[in-house]
């Protein structure tokens, strides 16, 4: 599919498609605007600016990636009745690239060859990195950005973008970059440069059914289009699936600058369990994770600045393609957002720590930041 092609289908989905960084940032699903009633419906318009990257300090010559998102879409939601909604959210826009193209996190460079002979074998001078991200990401995971709490209504956390293509996370939703100094038994090296690639397409599609505004379940796709073969990234299409449940503990309604005290942070609890799926743009199934997460949620100041914090272990079990066991990493997330007006200022950063020191793998940290805009209309 030429560029050409993809920008045009971008600009006609635009008007009809959300962006998963609206989602991104406030504080839990315990807190909002007031459900609609039975037979209602609600559309918002939105749309996103993202700045982000990514920071693969466990690996060998930190491999670094950047780029900025630009998504549009609006959020559809219908009343069911008894505090009861169902929405579908969606996005689309262009994605500049400066590095390598995001991916699902975990990803591992193997040897070309490893089917010719060498099973599944991975060479210890092979890097890999977090993707992530969301978001919505989360992301947008991030920014996400990921990617599933609300902020008014239209603000809940998504690594699901974010992590997705950050984690993705971007998150995540996420949006980690990669890159491997030697390829196979030539001992060919690749660059890690930062310089501006090409530009890519992400996308963003979830169903979110919320039973009460305490409990919610969210199915997400988070598709990424890599528009051209360049390096070790192949023209095609990108996809992640996630499967997220969130529970509020407490009503989400904690604000220090109204007087609630450090013994109200309990109205901010809330817990998650997030499983994803990756694949990679030639149909190879990178893996899977699953993310139980205890956090709170809190608002400071007359500006209602919106705090969050989250953190749990990382269940992952890699594709075969790697050679690589299953290992237990841990993840969180910091977020900051701001109302002004009709524009919801936001900042995030998706820490990851592995332990595992393996073939293609290292024992370390991955970092995840992200910055930007998003306008409700």
């Amino acid at each position: 599919m030429s560029r050409s092609r993809l920008l045009v289908l971008s600009l006609l989905l635009a008007p009809f498609l959300t962006t998963p960084s609206v989602l991104a940032h406030g504080s839990h699903g315990g807190g909002g605007k007031e459900a609609l009633e039975a037979g209602e419906f609600d559309f918002t318009p939105v749309i996103t600016l993202e700045a982000h990257g990514g920071f693969d300090t466990n690996l060998e010559d930190d491999p670094k990636h950047y780029a900025i998102d630009g998504l549009f879409g609006g959020v559809f939601e219908w009343g069911l009745g008894n505090g009861a909604s169902l929405s579908i959210e969606a996005a689309v826009g262009p994605a500049l690239v400066w590095g390598e193209a995001e991916h699902f996190y975990g990803k591992v460079h193997t040897d070309d060859h490893g089917d010719h002979g060498h099973g599944d074998e991975v060479h210890d001078d092979h890097d890999d990195h977090d993707d992530h991200a969301e978001d919505h990401h989360d992301d947008h995971d991030d920014h996400d950005h990921d990617h599933d709490h609300d902020h008014k209504g239209h603000h809940r956390s998504a690594r699901s973008r974010r992590d997705s293509h950050d984690d993705h996370g971007h998150d995540e939703h996420g949006h980690d970059e990669h890159g491997h100094d030697e390829h196979g038994h030539d001992a060919h090296a690749h660059s890690h440069d930062t310089d501006f690639k090409r530009t890519d397409v992400k996308g963003y599609l979830q169903v979110r059914y919320a039973p009460n505004d305490r409990l919610d379940l969210a199915l997400s796709w988070l598709p990424y289009w890599v528009t051209e073969d360049e390096g070790d990234d192949v023209e095609g299409l990108k996809n992640e699936l996630s499967a997220k449940l969130t529970w509020a503990l407490g009503d989400g309604d904690v604000n220090f600058g109204l007087g609630d005290g450090l013994e109200d942070l309990v109205d901010g609890v809330y817990v998650s369990v997030d499983h994803r799926q990756g694949w990679e743009s030639d149909g190879v199934w990178i893996g899977n994770y699953t993310d139980p997460r205890v956090g709170v949620g809190f608002k400071v100041g007359s500006d209602e600045i919106n705090i969050k914090f989250e953190a749990g272990p990382r269940f992952y079990t890699p594709g075969s393609y790697s050679g690589l066991d299953q290992r237990t990493d841990f993840a969180g997330e910091v977020e900051v957002s701001v109302p002004v007006g009709d524009a919801l200022l936001f900042a995030h950063w998706q820490p990851v720590y592995t332990p595992d020191d393996s073939s293609g793998w290292g024992e370390g940290w991955q970092h995840h930041v992200g910055t930007g805009v998003t306008f409700s209309f």
